[in-house]
């Protein structure tokens, strides 16, 4: 619990004092709850996801409950409109996703892996109404911050329950597995200490139960944290996001927040933060600690292959460069520049970049480029008017690369 404050990870926790006290007194049983609402992780699920990941390097035993039953349903919380209704058949794919992306994490023999669905299914309407619903309090549940926001533009009895639904959780895992601890985000603060009372009226007062958030984490300008500066979202899937791209929302982060997030998403010890820290305030211009940050989360969640392959592009495309990178590595490059498709012909540069790929919006345009040493094509400058371009020449025939003065690049897709 020290190290966790000293890294600005805890925001509330129930009874804070004795939790500090069972946690250096002995092991505990952990667990968080993941909705596979979506295929992929992105890194938003890692601000708890850490803090779980620290119990287990202090030798606590870490549990992860995939929601199969409550992703069904749809968590209130952080949302200010239903959620649409997925297939059970997504929610499994989903499911089935999101455990090979955790497995990384924690290791497949570090943690113990449990589908809500197992339980909540065998539930039945009756049986939910007289021996759970009965116990929660419409007065209480209606004053959570979670049901409040919803209640302007009205909220379903279906995600009315959620709560309900993740207190049978922590229930059933306090019960059958003794899992004392509920790690969660900010915004699932009512959701958790639902769970904790729920306990308490079933096993007794004197049942050792706790819940714990971290701090909802905000980007410099105070916008949502785990989006790109275009507003998507910074996902764990190499498809989704690419191990590069991943690199560089790390390298890109600003100085005023970096050590925080040195201190939250990384396992560096104080002293190395605190280097870096210091790095900050005598030679920003180096932006070590972004380095720093960029690399160990990028290992973290990629491994350090597609961190050192990150870096390399990194290098390439900084230094111009980028001729002996890969085709997989161009794609990772420069999947947010502009592409075009081009046929596997071979051309004369200047037909090339007019006719065939429009890059150039005319013949004199493209000569003048040429002239001035303006054109690189895979890394090469160009500066012949018959030089002659043939797709299939590099990338494994799949990729021409285009680079116009200092700045612009162009990416053809060989068809």
């Amino acid at each position: 619990m020290d190290e966790l404050a000293w890294r600005g990870a805890v925001n509330q926790a129930t009874d804070e004092a004795e939790l500090k006290k069972i946690t250096t007194e002995r092991k505990i049983s952990l667990y968080e709850g993941v909705d596979p609402t979506g295929p992929s992780l992105h890194i938003g699920h890692l601000v708890s996801l850490m803090i779980l990941k620290r119990f287990q390097q202090f030798g606590h035993q870490p549990y992860i409950v995939i929601g199969g039953g409550t992703g069904s349903i749809g968590d209130p919380s952080g949302r200010s409109a239903e959620r649409v209704l997925q297939s059970m058949e997504t929610i499994e794919a989903n499911a089935e996703s999101l455990k090979h992306q955790l497995e990384r994490f924690f290791g497949k023999d570090g943690f113990v892996f449990v589908n809500n669905y197992d339980w909540l299914s065998k539930i039945d309407l009756l049986e939910f109404l007289r021996d759970y619903a009965k116990q929660f309090s419409i007065n209480t549940m209606i004053a959570k911050d979670s049901v409040q926001n919803r209640l302007a533009n009205g909220i379903s009895f279906t995600e009315f329950s959620y709560p309900i639904l993740q207190a049978i959780d922590f229930l059933n895992l306090r019960r059958d597995h003794h899992v004392e601890l509920q790690i969660g985000g900010g915004d699932q603060w009512g959701n958790l200490t639902a769970g904790v009372d729920f306990i308490h009226r079933q096993m007794g007062s004197s049942t050792t139960a706790f819940a714990l958030t971290c701090p909802l984490i905000v980007r410099a300008d105070g916008t949502k944290f785990g989006k790109t500066a275009d507003g998507q979202s910074v996902w764990v899937d190499p498809e989704k996001t690419s191990p590069y791209e991943f690199y560089q929302f790390w390298y890109n982060q600003p100085d005023e927040v970096v050590v925080n997030y040195l201190k939250f998403f990384t396992f560096l010890d104080q002293d190395e933060i605190k280097y870096l820290e210091q790095q900050v305030i005598d030679q920003p211009e180096k932006r070590s600690a972004q380095k720093a940050l960029a690399e160990a989360v990028t290992t973290f969640v990629h491994g350090e292959d597609s961190t050192k392959q990150a870096e390399r592009i990194s290098v390439a495309l900084f230094s111009g460069e980028y001729g002996d990178l890969s085709a997989d590595e161009i794609k990772q490059a420069l999947a947010e520049m502009p592409h075009v498709e081009v046929a596997n012909e071979k051309a004369k540069i200047v037909e090339w970049l007019v006719d065939l790929t429009k890059i150039e919006p005319s013949r004199r345009q493209a000569r003048e480029d040429l002239k001035n040493g303006a054109i690189a094509i895979n890394g090469e400058k160009v500066t012949d008017e018959e030089f002659v371009i043939d797709p299939a020449a590099k990338y494994e025939g799949k990729y021409v690369v285009v680079k116009i003065g200092k700045k612009r690049y162009y990416l053809a897709h060989v068809k």
